[in-house]
Parts: C-alpha cells; sequence; structure tokens
C-alpha cells in the first residue's frame, strides 16, 4: 500500500496520547502503557524513515505533566534513558538524527546525559531528523523565545527573526499532525508553528499506533488541499 503514497509531508509531529488508558483497559498500572508506548515510537521512527519523511516530531514529556503522581513521572523518566541509551545503535543503522526541545533546567542529570549522548552519537545521520519534546510548553517556548530578544540587542523583529530565538528554529514547521486516543486538542504543542499544519485525529491509543493506522494519516494528508490562506484555481 505505500507505493499508493505520492505526497509524502515533510515534517510529521505526534502528540503520543492515551498510554495510560490503554493500560487501564487491561487492567494494569499506567506504567505498563508508557514501556508499549516506548515500543511504538521505534515502530514509528521506523515506518517514518521508510516512506521518506525527513523530520518526526514527538510530544513525549510537558511541562505540564510534572503534576502527575511521581511514580508515573520517574517512570517515563527512567524510559527516556533506557530507550536512548539502547536504541542508538538501531538509530545509527537507519540514518536517524536524534535532537530534543524544551525547558533542559529541572531535568534529572541522568536523562541530560542520555541527551546529549544521543545527540552526539547520531549528529552525522541525516535520512530522518526526529525531535523529541521533552518537558516542553507552547507557551513556555514563546515566552522564552521573548525574553532572549529582551536580552539581546534586536531593534525590531518580523516572523522569520522571532523564530530564530525558538528552541529548534532549523527545524521546519509541521505539514502534519497526529494526536491520537481521540482528544480533539493540541495541548499547549507547537502553538507558534502549527498555524497551518494539518491536523489528524484518530481514536487509537498510542500504544496501538501502527503502520497502518500511520498509514491512514498519511493518505488523509495526501488528500487535502493546502492553501496557507491563499486562494487558489478552481
Amino acid at each position: 500500500m505505500i507505493e499508493n503514497l505520492y505526497k509524502i509531508p515533510n515534517h510529521v509531529a505526534i502528540i503520543m496520547d492515551g498510554n495510560g488508558r490503554w493500560a487501564k483497559r487491561r487492567g494494569l498500572d499506567r506504567v505498563y502503557g508508557h514501556k508499549e508506548g516506548v515500543k511504538a515510537v521505534e515502530k514509528t521512527i521506523k515506518f517514518a524513515k521508510k516512506v521518506g519523511i525527513k523530520y518526526l516530531t514527538l510530544f513525549a514529556f510537558s511541562t505540564e505533566n510534572w503534576q502527575r503522581p511521581i511514580d508515573e513521572v520517574n517512570t517515563i523518566m527512567s524510559l527516556l534513558v533506557e530507550y536512548i541509551n539502547e536504541k542508538i545503535p538501531m538509530l545509527l543503522e537507519n540514518d536517524v538524527k536524534l535532537i530534543f526541545m524544551g525547558r533542559r533546567e529541572g531535568l534529572w542529570d541522568s536523562v541530560l546525559e542520555a541527551m546529549e549522548k544521543g545527540e552526539r552519537e547520531t549528529s552525522q545521520c541525516s535520512s530522518l531528523t526526529v525531535v523529541i519534546a521533552l518537558n516542553y510548553s507552547g507557551k513556555a517556548e514563546i515566552l522564552d523565545a521573548v525574553n532572549k530578544i529582551l536580552k539581546s540587542n534586536v531593534e525590531s523583529i518580523d516572523e522569520e527573526s522571532f523564530r530564530q530565538f525558538f528552541y529548534r528554529p532549523e527545524i521546519p514547521d509541521p505539514d502534519l499532525l497526529i494526536r491520537t486516543s481521540g482528544e480533539k486538542r493540541i495541548s499547549n504543542f507547537l502553538l507558534w508553528q502549527l498555524a497551518y499544519t494539518e491536523l489528524y485525529f484518530t481514536d487509537v491509543l498510542w500504544p496501538d499506533f501502527d503502520e497502518e493506522e500511520f498509514l491512514k494519516a498519511l493518505y488523509d494528508y495526501q488528500s487535502r488541499e493546502r492553501r496557507f490562506g491563499k486562494v487558489l484555481d478552481e
């Protein structure tokens, strides 16, 4: 079915939602949902590389997620460290660059070390760039950008110069946003960058998101006509 794809988004962003509900429906602790969610991440990365997507941004942990139970937060952070350290060979084999975006203040030292290791060891990869949004908030990113501008010598600002103060100004805006679990909101994710992004919502919980579900989103995307505010010829 992949051969039927003729319009591949350059950048896909995903809000990976539903780990906790996946576990609850099976009578399991929420942490098991996060462990299964990690498996879905690897499948998604490999499939994105397979179809030719160049940028994949995954919303892993928001600034608001610190309000979750401490055991759940600890599990998420531990899984992140474990995943980075174990999956670097897989990333290298698939020519995948790993980078992070978000506030690094407040993160565990072990998390920061793993992040730096992942970025360093995959820095020469170029087929696909995976961006992990960690301790991220769209509002915080805009506020941090404004504060950087206030501390700089910039006399005037436009859209292009403003985005140079973002966490990852080199990353193009997403063409497609996918959110799993049936929720239909963007939850403080990439508020500036999603201005003209196509949105796709699925009821599938994140641990169950597979190649078939990814294809459904891509087929829906290629049926869209992106106008960016302009009137196209009939």
